[in-house]
């Protein structure tokens, strides 16, 4: 039995749709003698160029083992499959139990972004007596300047004369 990772990447119009086409592939997979080893759900992502006037795509990753005469069969039954914008299956020597590199930076950016909504959050729920007290600070200062620029230049002004 050979080892392959197949990637999918499906129409992102059909996020909706995605567990049971995930349930259909696992029934064709098996149907053709191919053992799961492992499968990841990576979610919507940008792709790198317009793949039939789609910029994101929901991808999906199988770490799959079964015979090489059958592959060929999988592939011709989902090349015509309207809801898979790409596909490719790749021949690998062992499958490390490590996750993907596309799953842990889907993870990382997720884990960023909340980060960055508690801290937009956190601003939010400052005082606005605090926000009053900086904005008087800031006017203050630059009162100061002003009258720091017009006093020299008054000075200039009547060392002229």
């Amino acid at each position: 039995m050979k080892k392959y990772e197949a990637v999918i990447i499906l129409n992102p119009n059909l996020s909706s749709k995605v567990d049971s086409f995930i349930k259909d592939f696992e029934k064709l997979l098996k149907a053709n003698t191919f053992n799961i080893k492992k499968m990841e759900d990576i979610g919507r992502r940008q792709l790198s160029y317009s793949i039939n006037n789609h910029n994101k795509g929901h991808y999906l990753i199988f770490n799959i083992e079964g015979n090489a005469e059958n592959i060929i069969d999988i592939e011709n039954k989902i090349k015509y499959n309207e809801s898979i914008i790409r596909h490719l299956f790749i021949s690998v020597k062992e499958h490390d139990g490590e996750d993907s590199q596309l799953l842990v930076d889907s993870r990382n950016k997720k884990s960023e972004s909340e980060d960055e909504e508690s801290n937009v959050k956190n601003e939010v729920k400052k005082k606005p007596a605090d926000v009053e007290k900086k904005n008087e600070e800031k006017i203050v200062s630059e009162e100061e300047s002003i009258e720091y620029v017009s006093s020299d230049s008054i000075e200039e002004d009547s060392k002229d004369e």
